[in-house]
This record gives structure tokens, C-alpha cells and sequence, in this order.
């Protein structure tokens, strides 16, 4: 089971995440490309809570297809195009997120390859070998 690393020295997280997050030998590791709002009929939602809905259950498949789960992920860098789409995303994850939490980046960006996506998740999961 990974270990949350949250040294006592250092200012606590501001949100659900931890500072670090140690992967126990003997584990396997997942790489995911970072996950557009996009269904699989190419539709794109409008909402940007909708869109993280959509990163994370693409998320979940590609890490089903490795035999692990959303409740495996050590590691979440998010991307949202304008700053009143933090409290959506951050919504979507932190339900989504399991404890100890992962350890957690979330940026500003100014735009993805198609301006209508307002959202994009890559994770890196690890699960037993």
C-alpha cells in the first residue's frame, strides 16, 4: 500500500493531496497520458465538472485494462483552462481520490489543442505485481 508523505516541517496541503506518496517495492507502475473531456462518441461537454467526470472515467478505464483502479493513483497532474474551473475539477477529484490521497499538481493553462476543452488529467497509478 502506498505511504502518504506529509513531513511535519513543511506547511500541511491545501486541499486533498499529500506531499509525497511512497510506492512500496514489489508494485507495478502506470503511466496515463493525460485524459481530455471527451466521450467515446467525440462529444465534449460544455461543463467543466462534466469534463473532469469524463478525464477520470477515461482514467478508469485505461487503468482497468491494467487490472487496477482509481483508488491506485499516486500521482495526479490536472490542467484547467481559466481559474473558475478549480473548484469543479478539485470537486470531481476529491471524491474521486482515495486516502491517503495522491500527491497532486493542478495548473492554469492557457489552452489545449482544441478550444473546447477546459480540462485535461494524467495520473501515474502503481498496484501489486
Amino acid at each position: 500500500m502506498p505511504r502518504a508523505i506529509t513531513p511535519a516541517s513543511i506547511a500541511p496541503p491545501v486541499a486533498r493531496y499529500s506531499h509525497g506518496v511512497e510506492v512500496p517495492a514489489g508494485h507495478r507502475i502506470i503511466f496515463c497520458t493525460g485524459q481530455l473531456g471527451v466521450a467515446p462518441d467525440d462529444s465534449i461537454p460544455e461543463d467543466a465538472g462534466e469534463q473532469a467526470e469524463l478525464c477520470f472515467k477515461n482514467i478508469a478505464a485505461i487503468l482497468g485494462e491494467a487490472g487496477l483502479q482509481l483508488s491506485d493513483i499516486v500521482r495526479i497532474n490536472a490542467f484547467v483552462t481559466d481559474r473558475s474551473y478549480l473548484g469543479p475539477y478539485m470537486a470531481v477529484r476529491d471524491r474521486i481520490v482515495s486516502d491517503p490521497p495522491p500527491a497532486s499538481t493542478l495548473m492554469i493553462v492557457s489552452g489545449f489543442a482544441r478550444p473546447e476543452f477546459k480540462v485535461e488529467v494524467e495520473v501515474i497509478a502503481a498496484g501489486p505485481a
